[in-house]
């Protein structure tokens, strides 16, 4: 029996969610964009409108109001999308337990077992295309089919607000003429590399044949003809593997001349990892530190902690001790960069030595974990640290 799988795409989700929030814009063109004077001036996201006027994703700012004067231009609200996020993902986890986020936008579910309470593939994408418009407010595309490719493909074909169904019986009619790189993993440079083998449709793909592929290009061949024949068979991962690291990097408004200026940088960028450690219930096991000085030479240095931690403070304090001891502001620094590495999950994060006291690094561990709490609650702005006030970062996931 084949599976069912969706791939449910939010439609220009970091545009809409500006909409959710400030609904006097929503007939208007809108790009998300950085900050000029933080030297992000470029376009993050933009909204269809936008799209039509040719504004495009990572031009500059200025570019993108020269092709269309009346652009709205609004900031990133990483917190609100994080938050809109995760309230849409509930409504997916009425309909199936085995959902894979895939970038905070998209996600796979393998709705198989739940065919027989909600109806076909096809029928459950209604409902959850219905009900993530209602309840929420924003949009969302999804692609029905018995593999995980094909379904994402789906999500593609018709936007936004749709759904589209790629089946055994008509996937050769509806993939095989579209050109190759709409398939999963093929970029630019893996579209030259096929075009030089006179391959340039999903079909010409297929009928290349897995042995000529894998002879021609390696393994990515051979993954390659799979996805295009419909032979891929990737199951849905509804549990994540623990990552590598998690981290945070920003590009300052000025550039940093001491450690007392960098300090409410370091622990501001230390908070936001914190929290992304409990929401996922991680330890950080050592800490990485890159720095880029104002001639853009980089350096990178690492050290392990005496316990894992969640604490923002902790790994702050040996994030600036790696910097003072390794660097020691001998030059401008134009950005920061910190990393919470060797992640250990709850059931192994406490296995220390006994001779360590660890009551004050508890005490304060307790501290910060109320603190979240009432963030989670009530928000990222609800409560701060009087150091970070006014360091205005732009920070992002690594």
């Amino acid at each position: 029996m084949d599976r069912t799988i969706l791939h449910c795409d939010l439609n220009n989700f970091f545009a809409s969610v500006a909409v959710l929030d400030n609904p006097t814009i929503k007939n208007c063109p809108i790009a998300v964009t950085g900050s000029t004077e933080e030297r992000h001036g470029i376009v993050l996201a933009k909204n269809e409108l936008a799209k039509s006027f040719g504004v495009v994703t990572a031009e500059a700012t200025w570019q993108a109001k020269k092709k269309c004067p009346e652009l709205v231009c609004v900031p990133p609200n990483y917190h609100r999308y994080n938050e809109v996020s995760m309230a849409v993902r509930e409504i997916y986890l009425r309909y199936s337990d085995m959902v894979e986020p895939f970038g905070i936008d998209e996600c796979w579910l393998d709705v198989t077992g739940s065919r027989l309470l909600f109806g076909s593939g096809t029928e459950i994408a209604e409902k959850i295309r219905a009900a993530v418009k209602r309840e929420i407010g924003v949009t969302v595309s999804v692609g029905v089919s018995f593999n995980k490719v094909f379904a994402k493909l789906g999500s593609d074909l018709k936007k936004p607000d749709a759904v589209t169904e790629i089946s055994r019986e008509n996937y050769k009619e509806k993939v095989w003429p579209l050109p190759a790189d709409v398939l999963l993993g093929v970029g630019r440079s893996t579209k030259k590399q096929l075009n030089s083998l006179g391959i340039f449709t999903v079909g010409e793909i297929a009928a290349a044949g897995k042995e000529v592929l894998k002879n021609r290009m390696g393994k990515m061949g051979e993954q390659l003809y799979l996805f295009a024949s419909g032979e891929d068979t990737s199951p849905v991962a509804a549990e994540q593997p623990i990552p590598k690291s998690v981290g945070r990097t920003t590009t300052l408004p000025a550039d940093l001349n001491s450690a007392d200026e960098a300090w409410p940088v370091v622990l501001s960028l230390a908070e936001d990892i914190s929290a992304n450690l409990r929401r996922h219930g991680l330890y950080c096991g050592a800490v990485q530190a890159h720095i880029r000085t104002f001639d853009l030479n980089t350096k990178e240095f690492q050290a392990a902690l005496t316990a894992p931690t969640q604490s923002s403070l902790i790994m702050a304090n040996k994030c600036m001790e790696l910097i003072n001891d390794n660097f020691g502001f001998s030059v401008p620094l134009r950005s920061i960069g910190f990393r919470a590495i060797n992640l250990k999950n709850s059931t192994s994060a406490y296995q220390t030595d006994i001779f360590t006291d660890f009551k004050e690094t508890e005490e304060r561990e307790e501290v910060e974990d109320r603190i979240f709490e009432i963030k989670k609650k009530y928000g990222k702005g609800s409560i701060v640290r009087g150091t970070t006030v006014n360091t205005h970062i732009r920070d992002r996931d690594e």
